[in-house]
Order: structure tokens, then C-alpha cells, then sequence
């Protein structure tokens, strides 16, 4: 549905009050009741839009807690998409937590219980024959889709058919920010089953009650799943989300060549923690091959920030990037010397030869932060409080001012609180999470807390992807999109934050889209454009939560 033009409709009444991308509630003027048959069903008063907002915020902070706060916004997405989404932008530091990480990841696990409508598109591996009339049935033309299989959800593991909440969340900041239409966004369910125990045994599981299904089965269904909607959607933006370490790898690796895809756990986190670690270092009048990094959690997301940092050091003119480059999983650094690494660990794994004196003993987390001399700390591990005092005190040894990014969600599962970690360093650090936190007052200085959220990346990439009509997302463009959003940067001070203010994210996003666009351009993946044709057609694409005027259809 395009804003800020008229739209047309055969919709009358109570019909038309249920389309929420229509659907303007109380703002229908004293006309529009008249022609569409509505009078009597609205209650008297014509409010404007900014009156809804002010009432829905009254509604928000009456409530008592985060999961209901969620509930209440899907409702309103429910019913009424224009006036969602502007209460998302209008009230965005306190939205974005409710309505994606942290609260997403307790609505995966109570989806079940607070399922109202369904939204999206769910793929049951039991219907798999009739994936092709499913997919062909779809009502739209999507520029995006965001799909899930709901194995590895955040830091909480499997969640089944809960994992829909993530795709519906992810596509509710597309367009919030990325200003991709909502109606051109479609989230998707891929249903193959689960291994939580808890979900196998409720008796209000709404998702296929049966063991998730084997390599060869899942796999041929995946294929499926692409080569099907691939068919129907040719152009679509097709975005992965929290697929199992085993499987978001290789299908990235499948499939980045063939369509137009990326994984944002694995190159969207890589991305915005490439750029809150550039602000970083240049805080520090510095540059990355100044720094030692070392990396806690080597699954997916650990290896795609390793492996954005290693082509960014190299880009620096850096020889040797592995040199600067330590990544441990949960049996310690990862060298060629040992015999379990796995596929998408191997070009990052430190020669053995090199770490031969110290990584034949005991090399956890502490051994390799002291050895390698570490001033960079990522953690992706999952496992709250894994960064230690003693940990961070060891940094000290190497830069007087570690940067430190607990990058684990939600909440809970943090690696360390910004509050310790200013309390374990003098206030002598530079601190992201992957989490939303308060600011800190130390020493009579508050020092905002850079939340390192995919928020920055993913919508303008997606927006700039499908705006060029590219056919795939590159290193370069990943990278490009880092560097944009590094620039944005204001830190100044040390009270600032590394990354951009969160409110600046809608903007951010159009110049992301923009230079992405190029890139695509540049590398071939896009037809030629001119600057100024990137500029229109982003503009084109660019949709705004503004109600529609509608007419009826003739």
C-alpha cells in the first residue's frame, strides 16, 4: 500500500476496519464514515493521528510488564499497521527493546499462549507437497522475506514454531526504519519440527509435534523452500535468521551465489560490530592494526565478526591478519593443531606453530586474553558472566583502554555488565552490548552505552539491495554498510556512545542504501544507475506511516 497517495478499495464497513493496512480507526474523517459505510461503528469523535499516538502511550506505560507491553503492539500492528509504525518511530528508545530484542526472544518462547492472528507464511515439513500451491498462493509481491526454522533462537536455543516472532519482529524494523512497504515483507516460517522437550510436551504447542528431521530431509526441504520461492518471488530479498550453527554456515554458503540472500546473525552482527569497534579505535586516536582481538564464541556469529575484522585488517594494509586475530570456542583458541574444528573455523584458526608455547596448555578465555595481549574483547557466547574481573584486569597489562563488547542477547545471557566492567577498569573502557542497558555514572561522568544492534545494518542493506536490483549481497557491501555506519559516528567524548544514536537509525539507513546500491553497482551485481537515479529510486522505495487518502474502487 503506497503512502501519501490515494488509494483505491472495494472494502466497506466492518470489512474495511479489519484490513490494518487500510484500517485508520478513529482518524476516519465525518466523509470517509459516510462514503465507506462506517458510521455507527466508530465511536463519535474524529481524532487525528497524533490523538492515537498519545492515547496508545497512555495504554503502553500503564502496563505492567515487557511481555504485555508486546502483545499490546502486535495488536495495534494487527489492526491498524500505519499507527504502529509511527508509534514505533515516535517512541523508538522504548519501543525497539519490546518489540525486538530482548522481549522478542520471551515472545518465541510464549508464542503459543499469546498467539491472537497469524501473520506470515508457515511451511510444515508434513505439507511439504503442497509447498508449491502454498507459496504460489502468496497475496503479494515481496521485496523482502525474513525466515526462520526457530532452532537457535538468540541465546535461548530451540523454540520450534515460536521462532515466527523473530522474522515478524525483524520485517517490523524494515519497515520502520528501512521504509520498505510493510505490504512488500513477508515472514516465514519453516516448520521442521523440535528438540525442545518443554514445546514436545505442552499441550498448547501450535508447531508440528515430531523431532526435528534429519540432515537429508532438512536439507532437501530448504532446497525446496528456495527453489520454490525463488520461482514465484525472482527479485525477492530473502534474509536468514536464527538458523543452528551447523546450518546457518552452509546454507549461506549454498546459496549466497544464487539469489539475492544473506544471514543477518552472521554477517549483520558482523557488521555493526566492525563498525562500533572502527569508532572505537578512533576514539582512541588509533587504528584496527593497532589492536589484538580476541573473539569468545566461534559458532556463526563468532566467525562472521572474525571474519569481517581479518578482510578489514587486511583492507589496512595488514600482512599477517591472523596474527592480530584469536578465536576460541568452548575447548579454547581455535589453531589448525587440533582435529575438531569445523568448516567455517578453519581459515580463521591461528597457525599452531605460532601459539605452540602457550596453547598446548590450558588456553580458556583468561590464557588467550593474557597471552595474545588482547585490547579487543568480543563475546558471542551465550553464557552470561564469562567475562571476569580478572579477565578484564589482564587487558590492562596491554591498552589503558580495553573496548569490551558483550555482544550476547538477551539480557540475561550478557558475558558481563557494562556497570563491572567500568567497575573492574577504573572506568578506563570502552563498552557495546548486544543488549539494551542503561547509561553508566562513574566518577560523576555518565557514559551512554552503545547498544551494537543489527537495527544499524540490515534495513538500509536490504533497502539498498533491492533498490539497485541486485543479485546478491557481497563482502564489499557488508563492508561498506560498516564503514557508513562508522562514519555516523559522533563520539567526541568519552561519555559518548561508539555507535549512533538509535533515533538517527531512519536516516542512516537511506545513506546506507544509498552506498550500498553503488557498491552493487560498482561490482557488478546491479545494473548501472547514476547517483542521482540511486537517490530516486530509494525515494521510490521509501514508505512513510502516513494515512493514505482511499477512495472507493470504481
Amino acid at each position: 500500500m503506497p503512502t501519501n497517495r490515494e488509494v483505491e478499495t472495494l472494502l466497506r464497513g466492518r470489512e474495511l476496519l479489519a484490513e490494518s493496512r487500510l484500517n485508520k480507526g478513529t482518524a476516519f474523517s465525518a466523509d470517509e464514515r459516510i462514503q465507506f459505510g462506517l458510521e455507527g461503528l466508530l465511536p463519535e469523535q474524529v481524532e487525528d493521528i497524533d490523538k492515537q499516538l498519545a492515547r496508545a502511550r497512555v495504554e503502553f506505560d500503564r502496563l505492567h510488564n515487557d511481555l504485555e507491553r508486546h502483545v499490546f503492539l502486535r495488536a495495534i500492528q494487527d489492526s491498524n499497521e500505519v499507527l504502529f509504525y509511527r508509534f514505533i518511530q515516535d517512541n523508538l528508545i522504548d519501543t525497539l527493546p519490546i518489540v525486538y530484542t530482548p522481549t522478542v526472544g520471551l515472545a518465541t518462547q510464549e508464542y503459543s499462549r499469546i498467539f491472537r492472528r497469524p501473520r506470515g507464511l508457515f511451511l510444515t515439513y508434513p505439507q511439504r507437497d503442497r509447498m508449491q500451491a502454498q507459496i504460489d498462493a502468496i497475496d503479494l509481491e515481496p521485496d523482502v522475506v525474513v525466515v526462520t526454522d526457530g532452532e537457535r533462537i538468540l541465546g535461548l536455543g530451540d523454540q520450534g514454531a515460536g521462532g515466527m516472532a523473530i522474522p515478524v519482529g525483524k520485517l517490523s524494523l524494515y519497515s520502520a526504519f528501512g521504509g520498505i512497504d510493510p505490504s512488500k515483507t513477508l515472514p516465514i516460517m519453516l516448520d521442521v519440527g523440535t528438540n525442545n522437550p518443554d514445546l514436545l510436551n505442552d499441550e498448547f504447542y501450535l508447531g508440528w509435534r515430531h523431532e526435528r528431521i534429519d540432515d537429508d530431509e532438512y536439507l532437501s526441504f530448504v532446497e525446496q523452500f528456495v527453489t520454490t520461492l525463488n520461482k514465484r518471488c525472482p527479485t525477492v530479498l530473502l534474509q536468514w535468521e536464527d538458523f543452528a550453527e551447523r546450518n546457518a554456515t552452509r546454507l549461506l554458503r549454498t546459496y549466497r551465489d544464487r539469489l539475492l540472500t544473506f544471514n543477518d546473525d552472521i554477517q549483520g552482527t558482523a557488521a555493526v560490530a566492525l563498525a562500533a569497534i572502527w569508532s572505537a579505535v578512533r576514539s582512541k586516536d588509533a587504528k584496527l592494526s593497532d589492536q589484538v582481538f580476541c573473539i569468545a564464541g566461534a559458532g556463526s556469529a563468532g566467525t562472521g565478526i572474525a571474519g569481517i575484522i581479518r578482510d578489514a585488517l587486511v583492507a589496512e594494509g595488514v600482512e599477517n591478519p591472523l596474527g592480530h586475530l584469536f578465536l576460541l570456542d568452548r575447548d579454547g583458541l581455535i589453531h589448525d593443531g587440533r582435529d575438531d574444528l569445523k568448516p567455517h573455523q578453519v581459515d580463521l584458526a591461528q597457525p599452531f606453530a605460532a601459539v605452540a608455547d602457550w596453547a598446548g596448555q590450558p588456553n580458556g578465555l583468561a590464557e588467550v586474553v593474557s597471552h595474545s595481549g588482547a585490547t579487543v574483547l568480543v563475546g558471542v557466547t551465550g553464557q552470561p558472566n564469562t567475562f571476569t574481573k580478572p579477565i578484564i584486569s589482564s587487558m590492562l597489562e596491554a591498552t589503558d583502554k580495553p573496548i569490551v563488547m558483550p555482544l550476547s542477547n538477551p539480557t540475561s545471557r550478557a558475558e558481563a555488565t557494562p556497570v563491572d566492567l567500568f567497575d573492574w577498569t577504573d572506568g578506563n573502557v570502552i563498552v557495546a552490548t548486544g543488549s539494551p542497558f542503561d547509561d553508566v555514572e562513574y566518577n560523576g561522568t555518565k557514559h551512554r552505552i552503545s547498544q551494537s544492534n543489527n537495527v544499524y545494518v540490515f534495513p538500509g542493506l536490504g533497502l539498498g539491495a533491492i533498490a539497485a536490483n541486485a543479485t546478491a549481497v557481497s563482502d564489499k557491501m557488508l563492508m561498506t554498510a560498516a564503514e557508513t555506519v562508522s562514519k555516523r559516528s559522533s563520539r567526541t567524548a568519552v561519555e559518548a556512545g561508539i555507535l549512533p544514536d538509535l533515533e538517527d537509525v531512519h536516516d542512516l539507513s537511506a545513506e546506507i542504501a544509498a552506498a550500498v546500491a553503488q557498491v552493487a553497482i560498482e561490482e557488478g551485481l546491479a545494473p548501472p544507475m547514476s547517483p542521482e537515479q540511486i537517490v530516486e529510486r530509494i525515494a521510490e522505495y521509501s514508505w512513510l506511516p502516513q494515512y493514505p487518502t482511499i477512495t472507493p474502487a470504481s
